[in-house]
């Protein structure tokens, strides 16, 4: 969309294509982070503005005129004194003769004349999707191919010491079954064994009966990591950032809350899923990846092969969210498929090992204690973060740790923030809106406390906190700055769209935060009605985001609604234990998500803004949580203070 519009063209007549893994060529090709709009937005806009002053200069030496008499519009160069139209195609061959223009003298569109940025553009794969055509990795098929399933043991890095694979290969439809050794790496290829049918029901009938002992460590277990961090808390932790005088006197002016989340799986509706075929010496792959790099590097390790030798074609994933950024089942179907030399061979995961071998969102705990100074104003935090892996370690799950300017710091005089890592058995990764989708629900619902404690409008509280306008720069000088004036704008639109302020009756609240994260600023009011059973059903979200210019309105309610909806589900339903070494969700029964019967109206205000454009894949869901939390409160005088909701008791009377 964004070359469409500089070089002024009608978008039915664009064509998408994929573009191939090329690592060489385009660099890194990651997905995620919201990082793909201010990653590009200006090289595109220059790339198509440089093909649209190419080819107004073919026309004009066409023409043999000046270029000022000539300017593009909708596919075409006119020559404005007599009319004369050429096509982009018929300038095409000599527009790429011309010497390729310094992209800093291109003249780039007025905002004020974009024609199709801003506007809404259904989805380009939209009527292949309707229609059921084959776009996403699980749809793949290779004439001739095989189909497997892969069973790792259910407790993380176990091995094989006995499986019964004579039985398994006389089962019906099967063609072998064979252990792979793997290694204890989490992040690149388990063991387990491998077993391989004629279709995907032969494989996964020939699971169910598989029989393995298995060689594992049993002692991890989420109930044991609770105790330690409920221990940890009130105690010092490693200290991350200390400013003005954080003390607590002993006078009753001191409010303290402790805040607990669990960790999370991904849940993608597409499970993992690859296919590969391996002829030789290489591999050529078909996967749902949101990061080829982290496949190709794994595979031509597994394999012992040049990194030349992996080819992978990218098709539409069913759901991402962090989780495909690790290469794991490319790996294993590399592994699969060198072992039928020459016939493609499609792996599938079932849902229960979706939910049991992924990269979960880590839990966390905070401690807070927080004080309000004479006229209402905090004054005084600290937070002692307490957390699962390696420090420093961004595989292992600090994508969800805390930052030394992670809101209020910056904003309070008074500030400690601590941090405790708990080693854990249990692979973390990058779950959507990595540590601020945690992060914002325990420091907003504080911030929510603090306000009440204050005896001031959460709204207001907010406000006063945040300060004056202004452009707040990050500690030390490095970092990104925090603009005060955009998240008051955000704060100010979302109230005043939402109805903040009016009376509701008892059982009804509305609640309200805000966070910044991916460069955005978002926040939420939560519009929440509890029975006196505690029933809880959330009415509306109202979101007001400034991101920059959007780029297409539809994506942008897409992205803004999903994220939210998705971060209601989290906040809701969702936990992952682990007990004994295993994760005790197997499937959507134990890991719910929302349903339709339970989603809110959900509603995006978008606050006009000249500052570049960033993503929104990710940046409201972090105050989704608290917002209704908060709402919670409102409703109940009951503050939630551990996830999922509906494992709290939220009547009232």
């Amino acid at each position: 969309m964004i070359v469409a519009e500089e070089l002024d063209v009608p978008w039915e007549k664009v064509t998408v294509e994929q573009a191939p893994v090329d690592q060489a060529r385009f660099g890194n090709q990651m997905a995620g982070g919201s990082m793909s709009t201010p990653s590009n937005y200006d090289r595109m806009r220059r790339m198509g503005a440089t093909a649209r002053t190419m080819l107004v200069q073919a026309a004009a030496q066409e023409w043999k005129v000046p270029v000022e008499e000539c300017e593009a519009s909708a596919g075409e160069v006119i020559h404005k004194p007599t009319g004369r139209k050429l096509s982009y195609g018929a300038l095409a061959t000599a527009a790429s003769k011309l010497p390729v223009p310094d992209e800093k003298s291109v003249a780039l569109k007025k905002v004020e004349d974009f024609k199709l940025l801003g506007k809404r553009v259904t989805g380009v794969d939209n009527p292949k999707i309707v229609t059921g055509q084959p776009l996403f990795g699980i749809d793949q098929k290779q004439p001739g191919m095989k189909y497997a399933a892969y069973v790792r043991c259910p407790v993380f890095t176990g091995k094989v010491k006995e499986a019964n694979l004579d039985d398994i290969r006389k089962l019906p439809g099967v063609v072998d079954a064979f252990v792979i050794e793997g290694t204890a790496d989490h992040y690149g290829l388990l063991p387990g064994v491998a077993i391989i049918a004629n279709d995907t029901w032969s494989a996964f009938k020939a699971k169910d009966q598989l029989k393995v002992t298995w060689d594992a460590d049993t002692k991890e277990s989420f109930a044991a990591h609770a105790a330690k961090a409920v221990e940890a808390m009130p105690k010092k932790g490693s200290e991350i950032r200390k400013t003005g005088d954080p003390v607590f006197p002993d006078d009753g002016k001191t409010v303290e809350g402790s805040y607990h989340y669990p960790h999370l799986a991904h849940a993608n509706l597409e499970p993992q899923n690859c296919t590969a075929v391996f002829k030789d010496g290489a591999v050529e792959l078909w996967a749902p990846t949101q990061n080829p790099g982290s496949g190709i590097d794994g595979i031509a390790k597994a394999l012992q092969i040049p990194k030349e030798k992996v080819t992978v074609h990218l098709t539409r994933i069913g759901g991402g969210f962090g989780r495909r950024l690790m290469g794991d089942f490319m790996i294993e179907c590399a592994v699969i498929a060198k072992k039928l030399e020459g016939t493609p061979v499609k792996l599938t995961w079932t849902r229960d090992q979706d939910l049991g071998h992924d990269y979960y969102r880590a839990g966390g705990w905070h401690h807070f204690r927080g004080r309000v100074d004479e006229e209402g104003k905090l004054s005084t935090w600290a937070d002692h973060f307490v957390t699962f892996g390696l420090n420093n370690d961004q595989r292992t799950g600090n994508g969800a740790d805390l930052g030394g300017d992670e809101f209020p710091s910056r904003f309070v005089p008074n500030l400690l923030l601590e941090r405790t890592i708990l080693p854990s058995n249990t692979p973390l990764g990058w779950w959507r809106a990595p540590g601020s989708c945690a992060l914002a629900w325990a420091i907003q619902c504080f911030i929510d406390e603090m306000a009440h404690a204050a005896k001031k409008d959460p709204l207001e509280f907010r406000l006063t906190l945040l300060g004056d306008d202004r452009e707040v720069p990050p500690s030390g000088g490095r970092g990104t700055p925090y603009n005060a004036t955009r998240m008051k704008g955000v704060l100010k639109l979302v109230a005043e769209k939402s109805g903040w302020g009016e009376k509701l009756e008892k059982g009804r609240g509305r609640g309200i935060a805000f966070h910044f994260s991916h460069l955005g600023y978002v926040a939420v009011v939560a519009d929440v009605t509890v029975s006196k059973e505690g029933k809880l059903k959330v009415n509306k979200l109202s979101a007001a985001v400034d991101v920059g210019p959007i780029m297409n309105l539809s994506g942008a309610e897409n992205q803004v609604e999903g994220s939210m909806l998705d971060g209601l589900s989290a906040a809701w339903f969702q936990e992952i234990l682990v007990e004994s070494g295993e994760v005790r969700q197997k499937n959507f029964g134990e890991y719910p998500l929302l349903t339709i019967k339970d989603a809110p109206s959900v509603e995006m205000h978008v606050v006009k803004s000249d500052f570049p454009p960033t993503g929104l894949g990710e940046p409201a869901l972090p105050p989704t949580a608290p917002a209704i939390c908060n709402a919670i409160f409102a409703a109940t005088g009951k503050r939630v203070r551990t996830l999922p909701l509906v494992k709290q008791d939220l009547s009232w009377t």
